[in-house]
């Protein structure tokens, strides 16, 4: 009889003590700091959260080792605004400016002209090619170092039209969540972008936590020139890689040397790259910012210049890609709201 009232006596010990290691679980689950606390809570936050965790949770079948987890991001329109012309372009636009009187030809060109006569629409309508055409005839015999000071003196002084801000003011308070989720769980974020490379290595350590050799992003050749004991990179007029449209995935592999697993982007000219990551062996993940919130931000899509989403819209539809409801999905837009 003993025997047996000290066998329940442990057993009733033991079930308490899984009761209370239970109910201690739960409370410190429920009292842990949300990750994502500018998205709202629903299928998209739960489909991106959930994937983090599968990934990264030894013993889970999904278990990604950490030299595998690598995430890409596009850039405008994706992890900033970019309308109603992309940011890169009013940089462009106004070293033209600034130039103009050394070239007076310019004020019968295009896209010079639109350029200089703020023809926005017109150098919104001809995108990548339009800023390529501006950026060599503008960087053409400048130093890697001096680009860096224009474009870094720029970003200081320059202000959104709409918002009145500096440009890295407009940059996603729920994307800024997910790079820092994705860095804590041993995940290496890359920028991969259809704009100049340089231009967005010069600030985007210091706004995304995104280091300058984690940026890819379109570039103009470069020579070497040394003198004596100074060395320097000079930009030259010529186009060295666009990387836009089927230009990501190349230019992914050929940087990184690796199939991300995850990756997000906003138009048309990210469906290539998020084809070839979301067609690779095991967990893959891809997501689509669409712009629906014309109070806070833009409302666009098919029929837009800046940020065309069309085609990759349909895919993602088609193939259950997470599409981010920027109107829905998102609490917080940007750092300052409140």
């Amino acid at each position: 009889m003993k025997e047996n009232s000290g066998r329940r006596g442990r057993v009733l010990t033991l079930c308490w003590l899984l009761l209370c290691w239970t109910l201690a679980a739960n409370a410190s689950a429920s009292t842990a700091p949300d990750p994502l606390p500018s998205w709202a809570d629903g299928p998209a936050k739960t489909a991106v959260t959930g994937f983090v965790q599968r990934v990264t949770s030894p013993g889970s079948k999904d278990f990604v080792p950490v030299p595998e987890r690598i995430a890409v991001f596009d850039h405008d329109g994706t992890l900033w605004a970019e309308q109603p012309i992309y940011p890169q372009m009013v940089f462009a636009i106004q070293r033209v400016r600034t130039l103009a009187p050394r070239f007076p030809g310019w004020r019968h060109k295009q896209p010079f002209r639109a350029a200089i006569e703020g023809d926005l629409s017109s150098l919104a309508r001809s995108g990548s090619s339009a800023l390529m055409q501006l950026t060599m005839a503008t960087h053409a015999g400048m130093t890697t170092e001096q680009f860096d000071r224009i474009a870094s003196d720029w970003m200081v002084s320059a202000r959104h039209p709409r918002f009145r801000r500096p440009y890295t003011d407009l940059v996603y308070q729920p994307m800024l969540e997910l790079l820092a989720h994705l860095r804590t769980h041993g995940f290496k974020t890359w920028i991969v972008s259809g704009g100049g490379a340089d231009f967005i290595r010069v600030w985007a350590e210091r706004v995304y936590g995104i280091p300058p050799e984690q940026v890819i992003g379109s570039t103009l050749k470069t020579k070497f020139e040394i003198s004596g004991n100074r060395s320097a990179l000079i930009h030259l007029p010529e186009i060295d890689f666009i990387d836009n449209h089927a230009g990501k995935p190349v230019a992914i592999q050929r940087t990184i040397g690796r199939r991300p697993i995850l990756a997000f982007g906003n138009s048309d000219g990210d469906l290539p790259m998020l084809q070839w990551i979301t067609t690779g062996p095991g967990p893959r993940f891809a997501a689509l910012i669409h712009h629906t919130d014309a109070r806070r931000e833009w409302a666009y899509d098919r029929e837009s210049p800046v940020g065309q989403l069309d085609l990759a819209l349909r895919e993602a539809l088609r193939r259950g890609w997470l599409v981010v409801d920027m109107r829905q999905d998102w609490k917080r837009l940007f750092p300052f709201d409140h």
